[in-house]
């Protein structure tokens, strides 16, 4: 039984990272969008500031769901929804919990 409850707690984390991303990343290109819809250079438009933090979890994460979580970010930037600087936020996000 504890087998399982890892895997399904592993899964939502993934799945909870993975969304999280997704969502920033459909922002960031509708923005791109608007941009050029307005004939806007994406350059002069201005930087989004930092993302809310999230909410701290009630009990820090084990080192089984950071790595998890770290592979799924790296397969998210190989796969190129990350940027260098997004994939290393996240990283240090992950590593600080």
């Amino acid at each position: 039984m504890p087998g399982l409850l890892r895997g399904v707690a592993r899964t939502a984390v993934i799945s909870g990272t993975a969304t999280a991303v997704s969502n920033r990343v459909s922002r960031r290109q509708a923005g791109r969008w608007a941009q050029q819809d307005y004939g806007q250079p994406a350059a002069a438009a201005p930087a989004s500031s930092a993302p809310a933090p999230a909410p701290e979890p009630a009990a820090a994460a084990s080192m089984d769901t950071k790595i998890s979580q770290l592979k799924e970010l790296a397969q998210l930037k190989e796969q190129g929804v990350l940027s260098d600087a997004e994939f290393a936020a996240q990283k240090s996000r992950i590593l600080a919990l």
